[in-house]
């Protein structure tokens, strides 16, 4: 007779479970983005590959994952409709475990900012508190379709980028890198918009006011991908003014090669806003390093 637990009541949670939890396959952007500050501040990538390796950890499996954990227990009850295999609904992470585990990832966090000296440190606690406000009441602007998809944006990609500039260089970012990395932070709203799409049932019954839930799924799909496109075009615009022609060019192969993929997004928004995340978003994100690169010639006093 079998007189095991089931895993509900289970006393502590299940190391398979905590993995899942901090969601590594969520940690590649901000960790790109942040290698993208590295390489626009035109840093050597051998100079201080210590500091360099710190902070792609830090922007990634800490900080990411921590925001993951913080999101996965303030959204328990809307996965119990949309995800009810998650590890918290599911009981693989019982009791209060992710509340915990987020506050200790938190402090984790902030811990190993402060190695990264003072701008890599602030931008960790802006970071932290973003995470909490996205997620957590009574502030969550989660429930938000264009305040929460935006601060998300944001901390994924210009954060991390403006903080890899910012550390190797021990000091503020030049005027292209800030600029460049703000309007990649801009596009990204767009894509969290898609990824928006996953939790539509469970969204619509929590009253969450996402954009697939407020607009529908064929609207906000056509809003995410003109998002996603405007700040790339402005970027392309800039690489042109600044005459790194070369690299202009490869930015609008990939930009023409997203506009044939959302032109297959489009035809069927919520089953496609999936593939669209393996192949669309790949394609910004090759962009990013693209631009990143391009940076390194630009005049640090611009225009």
């Amino acid at each position: 007779m079998n007189t095991s637990k089931p895993a509900q009541y289970a006393p502590f949670p299940e190391l398979g479970a905590l993995l899942q939890l901090i969601k590594p396959i969520t940690w590649f952007p901000p960790m790109w983005a942040y290698l993208c500050g590295v390489v626009a501040s035109g840093a050597s990538p051998f100079s201080n590959w210590p500091l360099i390796l710190l902070g792609i950890v830090l922007a990634g499996p800490i900080v990411c994952g921590m925001s993951q954990a913080a999101n996965d227990w303030c959204d328990r009850h809307v996965d119990k409709i949309n995800e009810p295999n998650r590890p918290i609904p599911s009981g693989r992470v019982p009791g209060r475990w992710g509340l915990w585990i987020a506050l200790m990832m938190s402090l984790l966090s902030l811990l190993v900012g402060w190695q990264l000296g003072p701008w890599g440190f602030g931008a960790t606690v802006f970071a932290v508190l973003a995470a909490w406000a996205y997620s957590a009441e009574p502030i969550r602007l989660k429930r938000s379709g264009w305040w929460g998809p935006g601060l998300v944006g944001f901390s994924y990609e210009s954060l991390p980028w403006f903080t890899g500039a910012a550390v190797m260089s021990d000091d503020a970012p030049s005027a292209p890198i800030i600029l460049v990395a703000i309007l990649y932070g801009l596009g990204a709203h767009g894509i969290m918009t898609l990824n928006d799409f996953k939790a539509l049932e469970g969204d619509r019954v929590m009253q969450v006011r996402s954009l697939p839930v407020a607009l529908g799924p064929e609207l906000a799909a056509r809003i995410a991908c003109v998002i996603m496109l405007l700040p790339q075009i402005i970027i392309l615009g800039l690489l042109v003014h600044w005459q790194t022609n070369l690299f202009a060019i490869g930015l609008l192969v990939v930009i023409i090669l997203q506009i044939f993929a959302m032109v297959v997004l489009l035809k069927d928004p919520a089953g496609k806003a999936p593939w669209y995340n393996g192949t669309g978003v790949l394609l910004y994100v090759l962009g990013m390093m693209l631009v990143a690169i391009s940076l390194q010639d630009i005049p640090v006093f611009w225009p």
